[in-house]
């Protein structure tokens, strides 16, 4: 006979237990000691191109992965090196898992525009900055020029300026307003058979550089002439509008082929803009020492060196930044203008 609704307690009643949440949740990860380690060259789709080195009596070869979930949003991004777990022989058709992001020796970083608060890694671990623009066939943007040597200095890379398309305009000009600053720079024309890039490649060897520049100005057209088996898209300026067509779409790492020690060039998607609002002013001018100087001495709090009560007018016309002071003083505000948006970009 069985028992009345009433006569039941909760000693009668069975709980089915939650799988999903039924183990106890733990803050410990795997520390993945044995994970390979390579140099992320691409990313496309959710899938990693990764170039692991020769060792352990391996032969270099190259490694697609997947992102583990254990990395949660971080990004992986090309120049990252990462730890790899899984099947990471390189063979077609397997996938290997990245576990674990090494620590990153730079970080270069770009906002959408001048109030967006979020930051987009663009590309880790590089060590120069090529600014790529040409001398005509898009004109020149000084102020898009500004913004990547601001985002150069934010990152703690040294800045290189290369000016394509020589045989269409002269470089003297246009040079002379970073004279200040002390930018190293390049001049060519990449025309087939013109030359053989070797100040260039001089400036590249044994170094992680990052190309960055406006669409048009024949960053592409310089890819290929580094790296013969790029195989870049190249593309034309739009007549009407003077702007050019995107080509490269993804950032891709390319090992220049040299004799010395190894070297390495990461071209990015043509930009039209460069967003700054991570950018601190502090992080500038420490690029100024001889002004830092004068504004850690007399500048108020919270001074953005480019208002009237800045004690650096004074600290250059004192002498203390020696000869050259007031050209690097509005070099700088320059620089600060183009960190904010006041230059009218």
């Amino acid at each position: 006979m069985g028992r009345s609704a009433r006569s039941w307690d909760e000693s009668d009643v069975r709980v089915r237990p939650n799988r999903r949440g039924s183990r106890p949740r733990t803050k410990e990860r795997p520390k993945h000691e044995d994970a390979v380690i390579g140099r992320v060259t691409a990313v496309d789709r959710g899938r990693w191109t990764v170039l692991v080195p020769a060792g352990d009596g391996h032969p270099e070869r190259v490694v697609i992965a997947m992102r583990a979930r254990e990395l949660g949003r971080t990004p992986v991004v090309v120049g990252d090196q990462v730890g790899m777990v899984g099947d990471t022989s390189g063979r077609t058709d397997t996938l290997a898992r990245i576990v674990r992001i090494e620590e990153r020796a730079t970080v270069l970083r770009r906002t959408a525009d001048d109030t967006d608060p979020v930051e987009r890694v663009i590309v880790a671990n590089a060590d120069q900055l090529v600014v790529v623009a040409a001398l005509a066939d898009p004109e020149p943007r000084p102020r898009l020029i500004d913004r990547c040597l601001v985002a150069a200095y934010d990152a703690g890379m040294d800045p290189l300026l290369v000016l394509t398309k020589s045989d269409l305009a002269p470089a003297e000009d246009f040079l002379g307003q970073y004279a200040p600053l002390d930018v190293p720079h390049v001049v060519t024309s990449v025309l087939a058979g013109d030359e053989p890039l070797a100040e260039l490649r001089s400036r590249l060897a044994g170094r992680v550089s990052v190309l960055v520049g406006h669409s048009g100005v024949g960053k592409s057209t310089l890819v290929n002439a580094l790296v013969p088996d790029a195989r870049r898209a190249t593309g034309h300026v739009n007549d009407v509008t003077g702007r050019g067509r995107h080509t490269s779409t993804s950032a891709l790492g390319l090992r220049l082929p040299t004799d010395g020690a190894e070297a390495w060039i990461i071209d990015t998607p043509g930009i039209r803009s460069f967003g700054l609002a991570h950018v601190e002013a502090d992080t500038i001018i420490g690029h100024f020492p001889e002004l830092a100087a004068g504004a850690a001495e007399g500048c108020p709090r919270g001074c953005t060196h480019d208002e009237p009560d800045c004690a650096l007018d004074a600290w250059v016309a004192d002498g203390h930044a020696g000869a050259g002071g007031e050209q690097r003083l509005d070099s700088l505000r320059r620089l600060l203008r183009a960190r904010t948006g006041e230059d009218g970009h």
